[in-house]
């Protein structure tokens, strides 16, 4: 009898490591592990999470790299929103986890699988991003998820591998962390209670530059064009190279807390030294070249972009219309933003575009006004406090 055949999205972690040899093992199918990598592996780790995979006994294993198109379709749109969830996290893992579930279901399909597998637990948002993407593009193809079902423990998934001929060289970590271009995520303990803080070396980034540093970045409509005059074509590349200046001042460290998908409360700590610069570059930029209707209405849009994203919405027909009007809105934001880096912090210096609306002949603020006399600004005023002023004769006159 043909085995049946099963795609599992591995990432090399334990959960993955105890779902290959499981499904293998203990219900008898054919593996396909199946990498997709958004900008958290390099080469040498790449190669390593295929050896395991084979040593656990996947038939076949691949890496999908989907950095680019995770820029393209996601992390674009999250620069033109200035999307910080609670505004603080960039949606790092949030917004991975909906391209690694993509990629697995689309090459679950081209394999002709009959399931597809994660190592999610039923603790947390994970299982919700993959379920819900592969029940929306393959309901056909059945979901398992033996790390979940069946609530195990790290010291039973050890044991079991170990029972199986694979000694594991799985230490128990304080910290576990998740890398990938939009940044990193830390949980640990610190994270499980509300009154603590993270200490210094759970980031993986520490802080290696002492002084100050300016960082100048270019846009052209809304996207990273150059960084210090070097200009760039591949936006992944950019992103990178800025991550690797501005994390040497261990910038970009915070605390998320937030409500979670299914529910409860969440705390997670993150290091994201170019999501943040960049994002807040780029929105002082916009502060300059937009009208204020045009950052209103992106301010509202990028919050409701950034719940969706995060809550596994992302094939929600909405978030491509709100992706026309960010793209949209971007035709201004063109110019340089000077950013001074320092140790744990840096400022935003200013900018210089050739859209910016502070420069025209309308008028400085605080200075000098070239558009109108100073009896226009009276009249405007006294038109201005009309309604407010029926609103207290009224009250006057009802001896309120």
């Amino acid at each position: 009898m043909e085995k049946k055949k099963v795609v599992l999205a591995f990432s090399g972690g334990l959960d993955t490591s105890f779902c290959a040899m499981y499904l293998s093992q203990e219900l008898g199918y054919e593996v396909y592990t199946a990498l997709a990598n958004t900008g958290g592996f390099d080469d040498e780790e790449l190669k390593r999470v295929e050896a395991r995979a084979y040593k656990l006994g996947a038939t076949k294993h691949v890496s999908l790299d989907i950095t680019q198109e995770y820029y393209e379709k996601s992390i674009k749109y999250m620069i033109f929103g200035n999307v910080l969830r609670n505004g603080t996290y960039p949606i790092s893992v949030s917004s991975e986890r909906i391209f690694q579930a993509l990629a697995i279901i689309n090459y679950a399909k081209e394999v002709g699988a009959d399931f597809v597998a994660h190592g999610s637990t039923g603790a947390g948002n994970d299982q919700v991003r993959f379920d819900l993407t592969f029940d929306v593009l393959a309901p056909e193809i059945g979901i398992i998820t033996p790390t979940r079902d069946m609530t195990l423990t790290r010291e039973y998934e050890i044991n079991y591998l170990k029972e199986h001929g694979y000694e594991a060289d799985f230490t128990k970590m304080e910290y576990s962390i998740n890398k990938g271009l939009w940044g990193t995520s830390i949980g640990g303990k610190e994270t499980l209670k509300s009154e603590k803080t993270l200490p210094e070396a759970a980031y993986p980034s520490q802080l290696e530059a002492k002084g100050e540093e300016s960082l100048k970045l270019s846009f052209v409509d809304g996207e990273i064009s150059a960084v210090n005059g070097k200009k760039y074509t591949n936006k992944v590349t950019a992103i990178q190279d800025i991550e690797r200046i501005a994390s040497r001042y261990a910038i970009g460290r915070d605390m998320h807390i937030g409500d979670t998908i299914i529910g409860i409360k969440g705390r997670v700590g993150f290091e994201a030294a170019a999501p943040l610069v960049i994002i807040n570059a780029h929105k002082m930029l916009e502060k300059h070249t937009l009208s204020k209707w045009q950052q209103y209405w992106k301010d509202q849009l990028g919050t409701w972009y950034g719940m969706f994203l995060h809550e596994a919405q992302y094939l929600e027909p909405v978030m491509r219309d709100i992706e026309a009007f960010l793209q949209n809105s971007q035709r201004n934001v063109t110019g340089t933003v000077e950013v001074q880096l320092r140790p744990y912090g840096y400022t935003l210096v200013g900018v210089d575009s050739p859209f910016d609306l502070m420069k025209t002949d309308f008028g400085e603020y605080g200075e000098i006004n070239k558009a109108w006399t100073p009896d226009d600004a009276k009249g405007f005023t006294k038109i201005t406090a009309i309604p407010t002023k029926i609103f207290y004769a009224v009250q006057k006159k009802n001896g309120k």
